[in-house]
């Protein structure tokens, strides 16, 4: 009687690219939080806790490039709106971190954010009930992108909107929700933005070993999105929005229904994006309507193209790659680093449609390891 292989295996058949990237990516973040707990700073091999702090921000970023992939990739739907499901989840996330703060603000007010006394406001908006429980947070992380992400997509798909037509009203939804959230009279902190939080659960956010927490969940959370993903894909669910994305006329006449495949993957995206904000806010401290620009949106186009679209890891290793390039350049040369980014992304587009995982593929290591040993 044949045995069958666990899911976990049959998820990474036919995909070592994703194997070795997780792989590597676990040894990296147990040896940066080890290094940062167990070392000190005196040490050669210390890691700050800003190397802990600027690593989960590329993994949360790294789930966001995963979730856009997922629909880019995999279903042709170039959305230029996902900023707006990231920055969503965030700010459901910021306003349980805010609720948190209680009285240690600077008015010591315990029921009212800063910002709200500031503004003369004497009670707490009715959006902001619920936000004092992790749970409940956690719930509307998911729920309010994907609501959001439904209504869109079931308007927009029904209407059979597609191309750069679809990805106009994308750019064009996440520019209003930023002139929206600029205005004070939102009741989220306007152009500020949330910021200034204590504690997340009862830990606190200064502490090392909150931080190499929040790291290590952002790395189970990325990989267990890529896991997700990697189902959707391998299943016939995923074969059909394949077949959508190459040929949706020719799919729709076999009697797909394709709108509904579509509105699907574009929730479940939507929801991925959600979770990457909420891990991205306690991490870096702070979220403002800039991170729904539709400049952000464009940018992770870029990190998913430059990494490599419709493989999944390879928008993983583009998001890891440009971020840590965008670190060192915005210090170094910050002058430079825009049209760097514009020049790289042209080359990919124009040289590497599928990107640096797409070149890498093509190169025989195992020729390369048999030349260095003669």
């Amino acid at each position: 009687m044949q045995k069958r292989k666990p899911i976990l295996l049959k998820l990474f058949e036919n995909d070592n690219g994703g194997k070795y990237l997780f792989v590597s990516l676990f040894a990296i973040v147990m040896y940066v939080s080890f290094a940062n707990l167990l070392l000190t700073q005196g040490s050669f091999f210390y890691m700050s806790t800003f190397t802990v702090t600027i690593l989960g921000k590329y993994l949360a970023f790294a789930l966001l490039a995963l979730a856009l992939d997922l629909v880019w990739g995999y279903i042709g739907i170039l959305s230029l709106g996902h900023g707006a499901f990231f920055s969503l989840g965030a700010y459901a996330m910021g306003m349980y971190l805010m609720r948190q703060i209680g009285d240690r603000g600077v008015y010591g007010n315990a029921e009212l954010p800063d910002f709200m006394v500031f503004m003369d406001l004497k009670e707490l908006p009715w959006f902001w009930y619920g936000f004092d429980n992790i749970f409940f947070t956690l719930f509307m992380v998911a729920l309010v992108p994907s609501i959001l992400a439904f209504i869109f997509g079931w308007l927009a798909f029904r209407s059979r909107v597609t191309g750069v037509y679809l990805s106009i009203i994308t750019q064009a939804m996440t520019y209003a929700l930023m002139l929206a959230f600029f205005r004070n009279d939102m009741g989220l902190g306007g152009n500020n933005g949330l910021t200034d939080f204590k504690d997340i659960i009862g830990f606190s956010l200064q502490a090392d070993g909150t931080r190499v927490m929040l790291l290590i969940i952002s790395f189970f959370a990325l990989f267990g999105g890529y896991l997700v993903s990697r189902f959707i894909v391998k299943s016939r669910l995923g074969r059909v929005c394949v077949a959508i994305r190459d040929t949706e006329s020719r799919t729709r006449f076999l009697g797909y229904k394709v709108e509904q495949y579509k509105l699907f993957i574009f929730v479940v995206s939507a929801i991925l994006a959600g979770v990457a904000g909420a891990l991205y806010v306690p991490q870096v401290g702070i979220i403002n309507p800039d991170m729904f620009s539709p400049l952000f949106s464009i940018e992770i186009v870029i990190w998913v193209a430059i990494g490599g679209r419709g493989t999944l890891y390879g928008a993983v290793v583009g998001a890891l790659i440009v971020n840590l390039a965008s670190t060192y350049f915005t210090s170094a040369l910050p002058e430079v680093w825009l049209y760097a980014l514009g020049a790289l992304f042209v080359v990919s587009t124009l040289y590497l449609p599928k990107g640096i995982v797409g070149l890498a593929s093509k190169v025989d290591f195992n020729k390369i390891l048999k030349r260095g040993s003669k």
